[in-house]
């Protein structure tokens, strides 16, 4: 039996931004399962139909964020243990 894996593997581009899954070290980070969790999301459309439920009271003309996209950002932050998602800023530079 051949104990040899995969090095790595793609995901879809984010961005225009190849995405590539490596388990060979470099550059760290604990949050990796959040690219899976992410792809499922956006397959399932999850946030997007959450979303649909919930009325944005917001003026649109000055909104930057879309309710969606913070919804998501939100159950990706609990999902990787940040609860109080205080550190989303932080987590912006996460490798």
């Amino acid at each position: 039996m051949n104990d040899d894996i995969a090095s790595s593997f793609g995901f879809p581009a984010v961005i225009g931004k190849k995405v590539t899954a490596a388990f060979d070290g470099g550059r760290l980070t604990s949050d990796g399962g959040v690219l899976l969790l992410a792809q499922a999301e956006r397959a399932m459309g999850i946030c997007r139909r959450l979303a649909a439920c919930i009325a944005d009271p917001r003026d649109p003309v000055r909104v930057i964020h879309r309710l969606d996209d913070i919804l998501r950002a939100r159950m990706f932050a609990i999902a990787c243990g940040y609860e109080d998602a205080d550190d989303l800023d932080a987590l912006r530079d996460d490798p």
